[in-house]
């Protein structure tokens, strides 16, 4: 396919000058040197200085974990900043159109209202995959974004490799793959292939597996070009002091990130097993991510019994293709127990 990035950027976001910070003007080495550039509080506490606007150290760390040239990583306050930087970059108000996939994170549509931008709804089929003759049907030359979610949420599986390689190699805009829960998914990641399809964005998070959710740190991975285009345009320290210390030490402890996530997914097989014998649940969907979605006879009157019961899961009867379903984070060991334990006393 021959994918031209021009043609995706909105006209002002070409011509924008970007705002260049005091950190952005000055990179030199910063032992012995006096700042007096950036209006800072000279008493040192540690979070005095503005930080790095482009998180080198975080990014040069992710670079040599995920095998991604920094040249090629944005990072962002949560995956929400990145998506709306996409949007903002690449959508124009009130004329393009974005492609969702219900039921999905709800975000997408959130940030397509926010940014007066149309949103498409293609529901997923019955085995919750990529209706995909359905989204190219909807699809026109103002479809600037196909938000994929791989592993779903809420659904919690992940979309073949077949249906995303044809969206990949078809969809003449650009294809966003929200990958938050791969880390619990035996499925490679999309990462491995960016280098394949100039259209495709691959957004990660440390909210997840890596347990930071309160640091708010969202991820990008996509060409050179896109990565320029988001970085013109984001704020200048997005990303303050704290998340990035925070962040750099827990991307260097690997092995222990690794032994969590283990943990989640043995806690997951176990949980799964447990709740066969939970007579009004009536269906198991399998998972590839760090939640379960099950079906049940009430799921309103289930979620409310748990609630009294002082355990709170999230009911997703609202949802299309979803009707009385529950999501059921896997906590730790004894949570889980805790929770088998009100389930078979309902």
């Amino acid at each position: 396919m021959m994918f031209a990035i021009e043609k995706l950027i909105r006209e002002n976001i070409k011509a924008l000058k970007p705002y260049s910070s005091a950190r952005d003007e000055f990179k030199g080495v910063t032992a012995d040197i006096v700042f007096l550039d950036a209006n800072e509080n000279p008493f040192e506490n540690g979070v005095n200085r503005y930080p790095d606007p482009q998180q080198t150290t975080v990014k040069e760390a992710l670079s040599k974990l995920k095998e991604i040239p920094v040249t090629q990583i944005l990072l962002g306050n949560g995956s929400d900043e990145v998506l709306d930087l996409i949007f903002r970059a690449f959508c124009e108000p009130k004329i393009d159109n974005i492609i969702t996939l219900p039921p999905t994170y709800g975000m997408y549509k959130v940030l397509a209202n926010i940014n007066n931008i149309e949103e498409r709804e293609v529901l997923l089929t019955n085995k919750f995959q990529p209706n995909v003759k359905e989204i190219f049907k909807v699809s026109d030359a103002n479809s600037k974004i196909l938000f994929l979610c791989s592993p779903n949420n809420p659904t919690g599986n992940s979309f073949t490799n077949e249906n995303v390689e044809i969206l990949l190699n078809s969809f003449n805009g650009l294809v966003v793959i929200d990958e938050a829960y791969i880390d619990f998914s035996s499925e490679k990641s999309w990462l491995q292939r960016l280098n394949e399809f100039p259209n495709l964005v691959v957004t990660q998070t440390l909210s997840k597996a890596y347990g930071m959710a309160g640091i708010r740190l969202g991820i990008c991975y996509a060409s050179e070009e896109i990565i320029g285009v988001l970085n013109k345009i984001k704020p200048p320290y997005n990303v303050n002091e704290l998340t990035q210390q925070k962040a750099l030490k827990r991307i260097l402890t690997k092995n222990k990130v690794k032994n969590e996530i283990d943990k989640i997914l043995e806690q997951r097989e176990k949980l799964t097993g447990k709740l066969t014998s939970i007579s009004f649940i009536e269906k198991i969907y399998p998972s590839d991510a760090n939640f379960i979605l099950v079906k049940v006879d009430d799921a309103t009157k289930r979620y409310h019994q748990l609630i009294e019961k002082g355990i709170v899961i999230r009911n997703r009867t609202t949802q299309p293709l979803c009707e009385n379903t529950l999501r059921l984070t896997i906590g730790t060991k004894s949570e889980n127990i805790k929770l088998i334990k009100a389930l078979k006393e309902l």
